[in-house]
């Protein structure tokens, strides 16, 4: 993001220049600072402010401070670096959870809303037509799905979910018109879940895909939400791919419980009593 700010000052007008050069020296404070305090340092007005970061490529101030603070919490030490065999616990519980936080970040920068609009847009409908949830994934995957069908069902959302491939491409065949499925898939080369794809987008179901860009899976549904973190395979590599499908799958659930709205809450107060009264008695 950096780099390409300093490739434009050229072509920006002196005063937008002023800002580039405000954001080049000190990217962390820029983005912490209110459009007053950034105009004043870079002499210009606030309204030059904001058409500096439109100029740049972004819809404007709260847009462009939002990536900015993104890209530079990446820059954390040992982002990047795998696990070594001789890291001291210390170094690991670094490296993992920044991992993990670069692959967030990362991915509140770069997703598509309008992907996942469309994909709540459709699982609401579903819901509210009384028809059928299901969620696919293998291995990790699989877990994921799992999960997937606790939050859903949490909020009063009949799910099911399926990790055994056999299940899945059964389950594909009933799913028919006003039916969703999510399918989950880091690597999208599952030759199960690319069956179970296509049989659903086949009898008109709608298919929702968590895969990277570019992988098989991707182009196999209706709705792709790309998920693009390269997983690692030596013995000492986190699963951090696993992590960003259940925050994928975390906002999709927040989604749908919003458009559902306030008949959601009395149900989740019950819920709530009921648990803990079978907790504690």
């Amino acid at each position: 993001m950096l780099e390409r700010i300093q490739a434009c000052l050229p072509s920006l007008a002196p005063a937008e220049q002023r800002v580039g050069r405000l954001v080049l020296a000190d990217p962390r404070g820029f983005a912490a600072q209110p459009v007053a305090e950034l105009a004043d340092q870079a002499h210009v007005s606030k309204p030059t402010v904001v058409r500096f970061c439109r100029s740049v490529g972004y819809d404007g101030l709260s847009d462009f401070k939002r990536k900015l603070a993104g890209t530079v919490a990446e820059g954390v030490p040992f982002i990047h670096r795998s696990v070594d065999s001789d890291d001291k616990t210390s170094d690991v519980l670094v490296k993992v959870v920044d991992n993990a936080v670069a692959a967030f970040l990362r991915y509140r920068n770069e997703a598509t809303t309008v992907a996942l609009e469309r994909a709540a847009e459709a699982l609401a409908a579903t819901y509210q037509t009384g028809r059928r949830i299901e969620f696919f994934g293998v291995g990790n995957s699989g877990i994921v799905a799992q999960d997937a069908q606790h939050k859903f069902f949490r909020l009063g959302v009949t799910a099911i979910a399926y990790s055994d491939g056999h299940m899945q491409v059964m389950s594909a065949t009933m799913l028919g018109p006003g039916d969703c499925v999510v399918i989950i898939s880091n690597s999208g080369r599952t030759r199960d879940l690319m069956d179970a794809a296509d049989i659903a987008r086949k009898n008109g179901a709608t298919t929702i895909v968590i895969t990277a860009s570019g992988s098989p899976l991707a182009s196999a549904g209706h709705i792709h939400l790309a998920a693009d973190h390269p997983e690692g395979y030596d013995r000492y590599s986190p699963m951090v791919s696993r992590l960003l499908h259940l925050l994928i799958v975390d906002v999709l659930a927040t989604c749908v419980a919003l458009r559902i709205g306030s008949p959601l809450q009395p149900l989740l107060k019950q819920m709530k009593n009921n648990l803990r009264n079978k907790r504690y008695a």
